[in-house]
C-alpha cells in the first residue's frame, strides 16, 4: 500500500519506500550506537580509576581511522555499489560490537581489548559514513536530499535520547556488557534492510565521466570556497566543541560525583537539544548557505562557552538540550549543503573529505582534551574549548564572508575547467 506523503512537507522523504524500509532499522541501530557508547566510556573510566587521558585515548583511537579510511570510503562510494558496501561494513561492525560484549559478560576484559574493538569499530565507521551519505541521494533523489538529512539527524538524535538512558539503567543493574551485545544485534536490522531495499526504486543519476581518483575530488573541493570554507568551520567546532561524551562523563563522574544512570541522562538531555535542532533544521531547508553555516558556528560556540561554568548537576542538564539545538542545526546546514551542492559524479569522494574533516581531528582533539582534563581540570577545558571554536569560527567569518557564493555550474568540468 502507498503511503500519502505531502511532497512539500517536512517528512516527504517518505514517499520513497526504500527510505521508509531504511528509516526504523537506524532508528534501532542508533539506540544501539549511542547506548554503546555510554558504556564503552563507563568501561573505561572503570578500567582506569576515572582517568580523562584513557577516556580521551580511546576516542582518539576509535575515530583514528577516519584519517586512513574516509577518503577511500568515499571513493569507493563513487565506484562501487553503495549497498553491498554498506552491508559489509555493518557486518564488521556488528562482529566488534558482539567480541567486546562477550569479554565483558566473561569478565575476562581488559583495557588493551577495549582499544582494538574500538578501532575495528572505527575502521568499519571511516569505510561506512561517506559510501551511507552518498547512498541517501540514491534512495530519495536530488530533490528530497536535504529534507533526508534532516531526518535522518533526526533519527540519529531519537536515539541519542533513549539510548544513553537506556545503557546509564542496563550498566547500574548489568554492567556494561548487555549494552555492547544490544547495538551488536542492531547492526543485524540494518543488514536486512539493506538486503529487503528495491533497486528499480533507486535514483541513479547520469553523471559525468570523470577520473575516479581522490586527488580529483580533492581538487574539485580545493576550487569551491564554499565548501572548504564550510568544511574549515565544521573542523574547529567539532574538534574543540563536540565533544560532550568526554565532557559529560568527567562531569559526572569528577565534577558532580554521580554514577552511571546518572551519567547516562546527560546524554538524553542533550539528545532532546539535538531532535529539537533536526527537526527545526527541516524548516530551514530554504535557508541554508555557506553564510548560515558559518553563524551557525559562533552561535555554537558560545553555546560550549557558557557550559562550562553551569554550577551544579541540574543547571548542567538543562543547558545541554540548548548545546544540542546549536549543535545540530549547524551540522545538518553544513551536511545538507556540502551533499546537495556537489556534482553528482564527484559526491562520494566530497563526503569522504567532509568526514575526514568533520572527524579527523577528533583523534588529537580526543587526546589533547583527556591531557587538558588532567592538567586544567574539566571546567577550564570545556572553556578552553569552545573559547578557541568560536576564535577560529569568527576569523573564517571574517576573512571569507564574501567569498563562498555558489558556483552556477557545479559539474566537475565546469569547476575544475577541463
Amino acid at each position: 500500500m502507498r503511503i500519502k506523503v505531502d511532497e512539500n512537507g517536512n517528512w516527504r522523504s517518505f514517499r520513497h519506500r526504500n527510505f521508509r524500509i531504511l528509516y526504523p532499522a537506524n532508528a534501532m541501530s542508533n539506540i544501539g550506537t549511542w547506548a554503546q557508547r555510554v558504556a564503552q566510556d563507563w568501561l573505561v573510566l572503570e578500567l582506569t580509576d576515572n582517568n580523562g587521558f584513557y577516556l580521551g585515548l580511546v576516542t582518539a583511537i576509535q575515530f583514528a581511522p577516519v584519517l586512513l579510511f574516509s577518503l577511500q570510503g568515499g571513493a569507493m562510494a563513487d565506484r562501487i555499489d553503495k549497498r553491498k558496501l554498506l552491508i559489509w561494513t555493518n557486518i564488521v561492525a556488528a562482529l566488534a560490537c558482539y567480541a567486546l560484549g562477550i569479554l565483558v559478560v566473561t569478565e575476562v576484559i581488559q583495557l588493551w581489548h577495549v582499544f582494538v574493538c574500538a578501532a575495528v569499530l572505527g575502521i568499519s565507521s571511516a569505510l561506512d559514513a561517506p559510501i551511507r551519505q552518498s547512498f541517501t541521494a540514491e534512495i530519495v533523489g536530488h530533490s528530497d536530499v536535504a529534507n533526508a538529512v534532516s531526518l535522518n539527524s533526526a533519527n540519529f538524535n531519537a536515539g541519542r535520547l533513549v539510548g544513553p538512558a537506556l545503557s546509564g539503567f542496563l550498566i547500574a543493574r548489568f554492567d556494561t556488557g548487555p549494552s555492547f551485545l544490544i547495538n551488536a544485534t542492531t547492526y543485524l536490522f540494518v543488514i536486512a534492510s539493506l538486503f529487503f531495499m528495491r533497486s528499480s526504486d533507486f535514483f541513479i543519476q547520469k553523471k559525468e565521466e570523470t577520473l575516479g581518483t581522490i586527488r580529483e575530488g580533492l581538487r574539485y573541493a580545493k576550487a569551491r570556497p564554499d565548501l572548504y570554507v564550510v568544511m574549515a568551520l565544521v573542523f574547529f567546532a567539532a574538534t574543540f566543541g563536540l565533544n560532550f561524551q568526554i565532557f559529560n562523563a568527567l562531569m559526572a563522574s569528577k565534577e558532580f560525583g554521580k554514577g552511571p544512570a546518572e551519567f547516562g541522562l546527560l546524554g538524553t538531555y542533550i539528545a532532546v537539544g539535538s531532535l529539537t535542532g533536526a527537526l527545526l533544521s527541516a524548516r530551514l531547508e530554504r535557508f541554508r548557505d555557506a553564510k548560515l553555516v558559518m553563524r551557525l558556528g559562533v552561535w555554537f560556540s558560545i553555546v560550549v562557552i557558557v557550559l562550562s561554568v553551569m554550577p551544579t548537576y541540574t543547571w548542567y542538564s538543562l543547558w545541554l538540550p540548548v548545546c544540542g539545538i546549536s549543535a545540530l542545526t549547524m551540522l545538518i546546514s553544513a551536511n545538507s549543503y556540502v551533499q546537495v551542492n556537489s556534482d553528482p559524479a564527484v559526491r562520494g569522494r566530497v563526503m569522504g573529505i567532509y568526514l575526514l574533516v568533520f572527524m579527523g581531528g577528533t583523534p588529537v582533539g580526543s587526546l589533547l582534551i583527556g591531557y587538558l582534563t588532567e592538567v586544567l581540570g574539566t571546567r577550564e577545558t570545556i572553556a578552553l574549548c569552545g573559547g578557541f571554536s568560536l576564535l577560529m569560527c569568527v576569523l573564517i567569518w571574517v576573512f571569507f564572508n564574501d567569498k563562498v557564493e555558489r558556483p552556477a555550474d557545479l559539474r566537475v568540468s565546469s569547476v575544475l575547467g577541463k
